[in-house]
């Protein structure tokens, strides 16, 4: 099974957690055991899994890669602004794959699954596959 959701951002970085429209669709799917695939296809955007019980480890998440990757200093900033959110897109990446055991994801006690923006806000596309019986 296959849905295309949309997830809105608020602010230009930003950790969404995306759990619970995670949930829906493999509720809907009733898959008891297999695989959750979670892709964004945009290029300034990504999925990540962290803690999200704390939310200052959010900002903390998006703090680090502001000071690492900062805004306004790389060549691609000359047409659009956003190197910056193109480069931290690509180091965290489009995508995570989570296995499904029992009907339920299989993270960690602390472990939420999070949409990373880095050029918002904006209305994102979140394509949830999950293969399995």
């Amino acid at each position: 099974m296959q849905k295309e959701i949309t997830i809105k951002s608020s602010k230009r970085d930003e950790l969404i957690d995306i759990s619970n429209e995670i949930y829906s669709v493999l509720k809907e799917s009733q898959v008891k055991e297999g695989i959750c695939f979670l892709y964004v296809p945009h290029a300034t955007a990504a999925i990540i899994i962290n803690e999200n019980y704390d939310p200052n480890i959010c900002d903390d998440f998006t703090d680090a890669l502001k000071k690492l990757i900062p805004q306004g200093i790389w060549r691609h900033d000359s047409i659009d602004s956003n190197a910056d959110s193109h480069i931290k897109a690509a180091i965290c990446g489009p995508s995570e794959s989570i296995p499904i055991k029992e009907g339920k994801l299989q993270l960690g006690t602390w472990q939420s699954p999070m949409l990373t923006e880095f050029d918002g806000p904006r209305s994102r596309k979140l394509i949830i596959k999950i293969i399995g019986d």
